[in-house]
């Protein structure tokens, strides 16, 4: 196989020799007035004899991805976004222009108008009578019969990617169709979708490490959101009973193939309503999203297959630990618990809180067999600063997250709405941030102050987006389905 840097230098040449015979290689002056998908699928029972006793013309545009010169003919397939279609080029048709086909190279953007006919494999083609020269392709593709199989080069270079493997951009356009159904879902339920600031002067609304920025004007430290939790209530208590946002959260942590710096979540807020009602909600919601983006609520995963008919089980976390062998006393005591997980092999370091323990021996012993949809209610409150007690035991909140396929895709709980209890909740973050948990919330005065004014009962749920789309697209890696994933420089 020729160099790559070959290759190129002979596009180059190509790309100098239509511009000496004044054509523009880069041509803006074109307009197709239909798809590929169109044309194929309004033709698709019509006949050979049908359509040539027709006289059919179409203009299409799209990216040449086969071409086969056969001296006086040639044979090519021209991709848009919607598809490709074949087109039929021929000598005598084409004149003085035929010669053109010869700097023609796979990749370049051409637009074409011709007439439909059928060719002897029963192939809809387009009879080329007129092409333009869109865009010089000066990079040559992956060769089509091996594809792009290079993940690294796949996502550093996604938009080769989207070229050459067409379920790159299904999974794409199935993540569009999945957000829209979530915006149609919530507003058919009267939530108002709002927008709330990416730049925080406190960071807060989940326990997590922020990445740092600096505004130069103000001369003031500003932290990336890493939830939009803390605003959207500040809309509860300002009047909005029904609120949700789409929104990109940063968290200065590992990248794994669960977890992108940059990500997307859906949180929404709901006034006079708990987790228990949320729970219900969920089921729905997620039911929705499926029917409508994908069309079952039986999920294929790997080699799974996820049910999302509700309803899902509800269990606490304490007794989803129990079923799997933790004894009651490592539930009840942090010594025990310690003592315990060490002698399974935890790491868990010296000084973890009782809460931090538990969370680690749940992720350990529960959650990887968490396959089918499942709650995990009722969290202790030292995990859960935001969230409100559970009136019958104070050491845990009403709380819930959803696990499928073995990972968290939705944290939700009843609000907590007590500003006495919230400050208090705050300084023990501020005392573990100052032992070194570099995830723990700071104090946010303001928040207090605002839930001071009055904020009613309210339960609120976030959702990670991207780990949805991985569920219902069946992809494995949260790199598949954020278009863009953050990547290590090139060497």
């Amino acid at each position: 196989m020729e160099d790559t840097n070959e290759l190129i230098q002979q596009r180059f040449k190509k790309l100098s020799e239509l511009r000496e015979t004044g054509l523009d290689p880069y041509n803006g002056k074109f307009m197709p007035e239909f798809s590929a998908a169109f044309l194929l699928d309004k033709y698709r029972d019509m006949d050979k004899e049908t359509l040539e006793s027709q006289t059919i013309n179409v203009t299409v545009a799209g990216r040449v991805i086969a071409f086969r010169d056969f001296g006086k003919a040639a044979f090519g397939h021209v991709q848009d976004a919607s598809g490709k279609i074949q087109m039929y080029l021929k000598k005598d048709m084409l004149g003085e222009k035929f010669k053109l086909l010869k700097k023609l190279d796979i990749g370049d953007i051409i637009g074409v108008s011709g007439r439909l006919f059928r060719t002897k494999t029963n192939e809809l083609t387009v009879e080329v009578i007129d092409f333009v020269m869109l865009c010089k392709s000066l990079r040559p593709l992956p060769e089509k019969w091996h594809g792009l199989k290079d993940i690294e080069i796949r996502y550093r270079q996604r938009y080769v990617d989207l070229i050459v493997n067409p379920e790159a951009k299904d999974i794409f356009a199935k993540r569009s169709a999945i957000i829209k159904s979530i915006r149609d879902f919530l507003e058919s339920k009267g939530f108002i979708e709002v927008e709330t600031p990416m730049m925080h002067k406190i960071p807060g609304g989940a326990t997590a490490r922020p990445f740092k920025t600096h505004h130069n004007a103000l001369d003031m430290e500003l932290y990336l959101r890493i939830a939009p939790e803390l605003f959207l209530k500040r809309l509860l208590v300002g009047g909005y009973e029904r609120v949700f946002e789409l929104n990109k959260n940063f968290r200065n942590e590992g990248i794994s193939t669960r977890h992108n710096p940059e990500f997307t979540m859906m949180e929404f807020y709901i006034a006079y309503q708990d987790y228990n009602f949320l729970m219900s909600f969920t089921e729905e919601l997620f039911a929705y999203v499926a029917k409508r983006a994908i069309g079952t609520l039986k999920i294929p995963y790997g080699d799974l297959t996820i049910d999302l008919t509700p309803p899902w089980p509800r269990l606490p976390m304490l007794d989803a630990m129990e079923q799997k062998g933790v004894p009651k006393e490592a539930l009840a005591d942090c010594d025990a618990a310690v003592a315990w997980a060490r002698s399974k092999g935890m790491n868990i370091p010296s000084g973890s809180s009782f809460g931090k323990v538990l969370d680690e021996i749940f992720k350990e012993t529960v959650e990887v067999d968490l396959i089918q949809p499942t709650f995990i209610t009722d969290h202790p409150v030292e995990l859960s600063p935001l969230a409100k007690r559970k009136p019958d035991n104070p050491d845990l909140v009403e709380r819930f997250e959803l696990f499928i396929a073995g990972r968290e895709i939705a944290n939700a709980f009843s609000e907590l709405t007590d500003p006495i209890d919230q400050k208090e909740r705050f300084i023990k973050q501020v005392e573990a941030k100052e032992r070194g948990d570099d995830e723990a919330h700071s104090m946010d005065e303001d928040f207090v102050r605002a839930l001071e004014y009055g904020m009613p009962p309210a339960a609120g749920e976030g959702i990670g987006i991207d780990r949805l789309v991985m569920l219902l697209t069946n992809c494995q890696s949260i790199r598949d389905v954020i278009i863009f994933p953050l990547m290590k420089p090139e060497q």
